[in-house]
């Protein structure tokens, strides 16, 4: 039996504020855009600390905007701060991609207009879940079909500290709990059906349909 890494000193380090600073200092002075760590950094499976305001206004204002580019070079439709190696409760979201009609009604996915979530929080509103193949930016090359609640309600701070509280369902639901799920530690390998698990390149070969029945046929899960 191996010892478990979120107990390691590297672990404890990423969770403490003088990291916290340094991290959001590094992005902040980069020259471009920053690299998204990839699965194994540490940062990806720490619960990242609640935004107390630990930088001002406008270091915050920088670092949402450093987020957005770096996810839309990806590119992709959410990013969160740990995937820059920062342990802060701080995502972003958007999803304006143009998609099939098929596609879009397969996935209930409708445009998502981009916004910011600092500490947030989602509960599942009925019983109703969906399976799709997800990716993300901190796994790349690969995708997995993750079964997830069909509609959620996030409650989280906006920019100017204001609690709100939405509801999504479909796609835009799915974006909501990956990313969040990215502020505790947790990548959508950790629940997805592993038997799913593709390449990019065999995923655009044999399973890039709207929904998953080929897939879940052919591979068995």
């Amino acid at each position: 039996m191996v010892n478990n890494p979120l107990e390691g000193s590297n672990m404890r380090h990423v969770l403490t504020e003088e990291y916290l600073r340094e991290s959001i200092a590094a992005v902040l002075e980069s020259a471009g855009l920053p690299e998204i760590v990839q699965a194994g950094h540490p940062t990806l499976r720490a619960r990242a600390l609640p935004f107390t305001g630990q930088v001002s206004d406008t270091d915050l204002a920088r670092l949402i905007e450093i987020m957005r580019a770096t996810m839309h070079a990806a590119p992709g439709v959410g990013l969160a701060a740990p995937q820059l190696g920062i342990p802060l409760q701080l995502a972003v979201i958007e999803d304006m991609f143009e998609v099939s009609a098929e596609n879009a009604t397969a996935r209930q996915r409708e445009p998502l207009e981009p916004f910011t979530l600092i500490n947030p929080r989602y509960t599942p509103l009925g019983t109703e879940l969906a399976a799709h193949y997800e990716g993300c930016l901190s796994m790349t090359g690969w995708q997995a079909v993750v079964e997830r609640p069909s509609a959620v309600e996030l409650k989280y701070d906006d920019v100017h500290g204001t609690a709100q509280t939405r509801q999504f369902s479909g796609w835009q639901a799915r974006i909501v709990q990956h990313e969040s799920d990215h502020l505790f530690g947790t990548l959508y390998i950790d629940k997805a059906h592993t038997r799913s698990l593709a390449s990019n390149a065999q995923y655009s070969q044999h399973w890039a349909n709207p929904d998953i029945l080929a897939a879940r046929e052919g591979l068995g899960f």
